[in-house]
């Protein structure tokens, strides 16, 4: 409690800078649509994206302060603040929205219009930044020094080496070109794999392996042992004893979802066509009792905010206490509950389905980056826990077949993509939390880098299909493949809820032992090579 008595912003609150000014905008208009493009190939070539926040204040250092000549560190803040957000649409997005090309591409619907991809992306990602200010207080200062935001911290360290100088900044620039240079010779000369992967072939079923990637090892160090060892756990767990078993017990068997016997699987295949399912209960369960185990503050936290919203206990409200005002939260959440019925797909169920679950995972996902930190927040897991639900619902209601499943997915889209946003915003407002940025215009910020985003998103979708399509070798789209399969499993009867329920029941065996369940179900959700190095 001290800790968080005596903090002290890098900005005291009493002072002014140029924060939310045009040319930050304009900057982090730029780097919000080159960074949502960049991660939406990343994405859709290997399942995973990284968080944009550190880059986007490190090119923002090299404009403003080296170019312009301007010293700001709360303006290269809200660059990074509108740049990340292209990154998060962009995450959300092309993790779900690419099943509906694939299913146009089959004949089964017409092609997502750009507005429709627009309207989810821009629906979603306000929602994302809305559900995330009345949690502000509770998660960013008041569990300050609990919850380390891992790339909130970070970032927030770049920003005020970048502004002192010296041999903090030199520090800083140090380990970037040292990763740059690593990634060239490893990515770009190809001189090593940057993936490195081992089959325990006495023990069929496991492998161990890692992604070598400076980006994993920061991670890593700033989570501390204590966290990287549940991720550890969880994905040993998922790679020394689920994935053996199934491998032992499962041998020339065609066992669905897969379509080749178990015993001519590799652990890759078995950890796609199973653990995956398993690893998404746990997930589901895992935000299920963090949501529970935070009712308490979250309740704390919206009485708060209705009585007098970012005020200290003195009554006095200070720069950096100030959010968007209340009452235009609740407006612009009822605003955009009307906006969603633009959506084709879309209806009063489906309506009332996104506000409950956003705001769910927007919570949930706001802990699990101030855990994990963002590049690991695994927004698909929440998607397709999103997806089982509302399918299953749009099904007992009569809403079935393409329409049904178009349902499912745009409504998967919008809840993916405010996980992703709510997280996001999360690192941000913790990095402006360290630094002293105003959180009211940071969130203004947000909302711009969003907008941006949800207008070029769209673009960016139908090009890289029509360069490559998706589900081909050049771009599978992991994640939006497996939302498919997901969609199509339950509304036709051959989703393998035994998996989904085992990975429930790991969940709760996890928070009886007194493990914190997120990270372990997040480490059983990944692969293992992203475990590694981020324990090394």
């Amino acid at each position: 409690m001290n800790e968080k008595q005596e903090f002290k912003p890098y900005i005291p609150a009493d002072k002014v800078m140029p924060e939310l000014t045009v040319t930050s905008v304009i900057i982090g208009i730029l780097l919000a649509v080159l960074f949502g493009g960049a991660n939406a190939y990343l994405g859709l070539r290997v399942g995973m994206t990284v968080s944009a926040s550190i880059p986007a204040a490190v090119i923002s250092m090299g404009i403003i302060r080296f170019i312009l000549r301007r010293d700001s560190i709360l303006e290269n803040n809200m660059v990074q603040t509108i740049g990340s957000a292209g990154e998060s649409v962009a995450a959300g997005a092309i993790f779900t929205l690419p099943a509906l090309f694939m299913w146009a591409q089959e004949g089964g619907t017409s092609m997502p219009s750009l507005i429709e991809i627009a309207l989810i992306a821009l629906i979603g990602g306000f929602l994302g930044v809305l559900f995330m200010i009345p949690l502000r207080s509770a998660l960013i200062v008041q569990e300050h020094g609990v919850l380390p935001y891992p790339e909130g911290q970070a970032c927030a360290e770049v920003l005020v080496a970048g502004e002192e100088g010296g041999a903090k900044a030199s520090t800083v620039f140090a380990g970037l070109g040292i990763a740059a240079v690593y990634k060239f010779i490893a990515d770009g000369l190809k001189v090593f794999p940057s993936e490195v992967d081992f089959t325990i072939k006495p023990y069929k079923g496991s492998a161990v392996g890692a992604d070598v990637l400076p980006a994993l090892l920061g991670v890593g160090y700033i989570c501390g042992p204590k966290v990287s060892s549940y991720l550890l756990a969880g994905g040993s767990v998922a790679w020394f004893m689920i994935m053996p078993l199934i491998a032992l017990f499962g041998g020339d068997n065609i066992i669905g979802p897969a379509t080749i016997p178990i015993s001519q699987m590799g652990p890759s295949q078995i950890w796609s066509n199973y653990v995956r399912y398993i690893g998404a209960g746990a997930v589901a369960a895992g935000g299920i009792i963090s949501l529970i185990k935070s009712l308490p503050l979250i309740v704390k936290t919206f009485k708060q905010a209705m009585k007098g919203y970012g005020k200290k206990a003195d009554g006095e409200e200070t720069r950096s206490t100030k959010d968007l005002p209340m009452t235009l939260v609740v407006l612009g959440i009822g605003v955009l509950a009307i906006i969603m019925w633009l959506i084709p797909a879309v209806n009063l169920l489906s309506a009332i389905i996104i506000i409950i679950f956003g705001f769910f995972f927007a919570t949930v996902s706001s802990r699990m980056v101030g855990l994990v930190g963002s590049s690991n927040n695994p927004v698909s897991g929440m998607a397709i826990a999103t997806l089982l639900i509302s399918s299953a619902i749009l099904k007992a209601t009569g809403t079935i077949g393409m329409n049904g499943m178009v349902a499912a997915i745009s409504i998967g889209s919008v809840i993916c993509i405010i996980a992703a946003i709510a997280g996001d915003t999360s690192q941000d407002l913790k990095t402006g939390y360290i630094v002293g940025a105003t959180p009211y215009k940071q969130q203004i910020g947000e909302l711009i880098g969003v907008a941006v985003s949800a207008v070029t998103v769209g673009g960016v979708l139908y090009l890289l299909n029509a360069a490559w399509g998706y589900g081909s070798t050049e771009l599978p789209a992991p994640q939006a493949t497996l939302m498919k399969m997901v969609v199509e499993g339950v509304m036709g009867n051959s989703l393998p809820w035994a998996l989904v329920f085992a990975g429930v029941a790991i969940a709760i065996v996890v928070e009886i032992l007194q493990i914190p369940v997120l990270p372990f179900a997040v480490g059983l959700y990944l692969p293992i090579y992203l475990s590694t190095p981020i324990m090394a």
